[in-house]
C-alpha cells in the first residue's frame, strides 16, 4: 500500500509508520520537519504546514497519489478540509484520528458510535483547548462529506504505551517499575479507590495495526477503538504494576476520593486516570462500547506487555522535564501521611 501519513514521527504516528514500514508498505510523510525522521531513507519525507494560511502550506501534497492518507495530527475542521480537499482525487482512502472526547453526554455507559456527539458553540472557532470534542467531531463531520464511503474515523480512548509523550501512563509504569524517575519516593504508592474502578486504554501499536487493517478491508464509517468494556480494572493495573516492579514496586494505598480530593489531588493529570465518581458528565469514558471494532478485527495486547515495552522506552529516554504534571513525591507522601493518620495503609 502507498500510504500518506500526515504527522508521523512523535507518538500514534511512529507506530503506525514502523508497522507500515514492517509489512512492506510504501511510506511518505507530511510533517512540519521539527522532529527528527528516524527512519532515513526508508520513507519519503514531505514539509510544510497543516494550516494553508501558514507558508508554505499543502504546497509539498501539490503532486502525488497515494492508496490511503491517515490524518493523525488534524483538530480543526478548517484545516482538516484543506488536506481533505486537496488529496479527494489523489488518494483512495482517509483515516482521520478523532476521540471518544467528541461524545456529547459521557455520563453513561455503553457509548456507541451513534451516540450524538458535540458541536460548537460558534462554527468558526478553533479553540483546541476549549473545544477539543466538539472540534474533532467538526473534523470527522467533513472527512465523511469529502470521502463519503471511502472515509473512515478512528476514535481512541486513552493511547499508551512507549513514545507517549504525555505522563498520564507512563506515571504508573515509573511509579511501580522506575520509581527512581520521580525522585525520593516513599514505598507508599497512592491508588484511588475502588480498585473495582474501570479502565479503558489503547496501546498505540495495537491502535496502528487495526488502522492498517482498516485500510486494508472493504470498511467504512466510524469505529470507538479502545480496550473492551470490561477487560481491566484499576486493580488488574496495579496488581500487573506489581509484578513488573519486582522487589522496587511500592506499597499500595487504596485511598478514598474524598481524603484525595481533600488533600487538593488533581484528577486525570495529577493522579493519572483517575474520573472521581463526582465527575458524572465523565463517568462513561471508562466503559465505552468497541464492539464495532472488534468485530472488525481490533486486537489489545496483555497489560504485561504495555507495561514492560513501557518501562523498557521510560530507562532510556531523556526525562528531563517530564513528570511536571503529575502528583509530586510531597503530594503523595502528604496523602499517604494524611491516610497513615487514620490507620488505613495497608
Amino acid at each position: 500500500m502507498r500510504l500518506l501519513v500526515l504527522g508521523g514521527t512523535r507518538f500514534l504516528g511512529r507506530h503506525l509508520v514502523e508497522a507500515a514500514l514492517a509489512r512492506g508498505d510504501t511510506v511518505t510523510l507530511f510533517t512540519r520537519g521539527r522532529e527528527p525522521v528516524p527512519w532515513g531513507t526508508q520513507v519519503t519525507h514531505l514539509t510544510g504546514n497543516r494550516d494553508p494560511r501558514r507558508a508554505p502550506g499543502l504546497a509539498a501534497l501539490d503532486s502525488g497519489e497515494w492508496d490511503a492518507v491517515v490524518d493523525t495530527s488534524g483538530y480543526v475542521p478548517r484545516v482538516v478540509r484543506a488536506s481533505a480537499d486537496l488529496l479527494a482525487g489523489r488518494v483512495g482512502r482517509y483515516l482521520f484520528v478523532s476521540s471518544i472526547s467528541v461524545f456529547t453526554d459521557a455520563s453513561r455507559a455503553g457509548l456507541t458510535e451513534r451516540d450524538p456527539v458535540g458541536a460548537l458553540p460558534a462554527p468558526a472557532s478553533e479553540e483546541v483547548g476549549k473545544y477539543y470534542g466538539p472540534l474533532k467531531a467538526a473534523c470527522e463531520a467533513v472527512v465523511s462529506e469529502v470521502y463519503g464511503r471511502r472515509a473512515l474515523n478512528v476514535r481512541p480512548g486513552l493511547i499508551v504505551g512507549p513514545h507517549d509523550p504525555t505522563d498520564r501512563f507512563g506515571y504508573w509504569v515509573a511509579r511501580f517499575v522506575h520509581p527512581d524517575l520521580l525522585g525520593a519516593r516513599g514505598d507508599i504508592a497512592v491508588a484511588p479507590n475502588p480498585p473495582t474502578r474501570p479502565l479503558q486504554f489503547i496501546d498505540a501499536r495495537d491502535l496502528a495495526s487495526f488502522m492498517l487493517a482498516l485500510l486494508d478491508g472493504d470498511l467504512d464509517g466510524t469505529f470507538n477503538v479502545t480496550s473492551p468494556r470490561g477487560q481491566w480494572t484499576f486493580a488488574d493495573l496495579v496488581d500487573a504494576l506489581v509484578v513488573a516492579g519486582g522487589a522496587r514496586a511500592p506499597r499500595v494505598a487504596w485511598v478514598d476520593e474524598s481524603e484525595l480530593i481533600a488533600q487538593k489531588v488533581e484528577p486525570w493529570i495529577g493522579l493519572p486516570l483517575w474520573i472521581p465518581a463526582s465527575f458524572a458528565s465523565e463517568a462513561g469514558f471508562m466503559q465505552i462500547d468497541c464492539a464495532r471494532a472488534e468485530r472488525a478485527g481490533l486486537r489489545t495486547r496483555s497489560l504485561d506487555g504495555t507495561i514492560a515495552d513501557t518501562a523498557a522506552w521510560l530507562a532510556q529516554r531523556d526525562n528531563d522535564g517530564a513528570w511536571r504534571d503529575v502528583l509530586s513525591a510531597e503530594a503523595e507522601h502528604d496523602v499517604a501521611r494524611a491516610v497513615a493518620g487514620g490507620a488505613r495503609l495497608p
